[in-house]
């Protein structure tokens, strides 16, 4: 990292860096495990919810890939695993768009989630992930910028991970936010690090903070407002939900089958 930010080595801020991502991977990773571990989901999902998986686990994957090869100081295949990290984001917005979308229309919202909330929150945090994305890109050549706008993307997805290890059933009506924001706990590690490091945080680590309690709030304030529940019905139109309110919580999950 190459600005008048820097005074520490390159390497140390490469490490960090590379330490933190890979902290945040094995959260998400363990969310899902979890979930797998306790028989809270399966293989028998419809194929979509497969596809987003797959897709977003292989960012997750492409995440790591960059952190530590950046780590390794092995920049020009860092800068090449780069243009596929801007292809698979496109894939990030379809499949994250339509995963909400069709959670919505078949009743799989998770019942602690307000599905006219949902249909607004979940796809904005993820736009606003893609936005921070961009911004790393653009910012590519200042490099304290760029990895710490691309910790920021990545803190913006960590939703679900923390989402299936915190007591979700408890939290509601703000356990959305609550998955969301305890995500915040890792730039704001990043700020202790460079106020150790370099004597003062980097402003790259507020605009992330920013950004995403910005991004959360107004997807609640959208969400329960008149383009909510007009987004909501246009969702839900011609399924069997249409008529339904988009502010009643899903009934829990019953028992699964062959349980006493």
């Amino acid at each position: 990292m190459t600005t008048a930010h820097t005074s520490a080595p390159v390497a140390d801020d490469r490490r960090f860096i590379r330490n933190l991502a890979t902290g945040m991977a094995l959260i998400l990773v363990a969310g899902f495990v979890v979930q797998l571990a306790m028989g809270r989901s399966g293989f028998g999902a419809p194929l979509v919810v497969h596809a987003h998986a797959v897709v977003f686990m292989g960012w997750v994957a492409i995440v790591l890939t960059q952190v530590w090869l950046a780590g390794a100081g092995n920049i020009a295949l860092h800068r090449n695993v780069g243009k596929l990290a801007a292809i698979w984001a496109l894939g990030l917005l379809v499949f994250g768009t339509w995963i909400t979308v069709a959670a919505v229309q078949t009743g799989r919202t998770p019942f602690f989630f307000q599905p006219q909330h949902f249909i607004i929150a979940n796809p904005l945090l993820l736009y606003a992930a893609i936005g921070l994305l961009v911004a790393a890109y653009i910012l590519r050549r200042q490099t304290d910028w760029h990895a710490r706008l691309q910790i920021g993307s990545f803190v913006l997805l960590m939703g679900p991970g923390f989402g299936r290890l915190l007591p979700m059933p408890l939290l509601p009506p703000y356990a959305f936010e609550i998955a969301a924001l305890v995500a915040l706990i890792f730039p704001v590690i990043g700020i202790l690090y460079d106020w150790r490091t370099h004597g003062r945080p980097h402003p790259a680590w507020f605009w992330g903070i920013g950004i995403l309690i910005g991004a959360t709030l107004l997807a609640r304030v959208i969400g329960f407002s008149p383009v909510g529940e007009a987004v909501y019905e246009a969702v839900v139109a011609g399924t069997p939900l249409a008529g339904t309110s988009g502010l009643d919580f899903p009934p829990p999950p019953g028992p699964p089958p062959g349980a006493t």
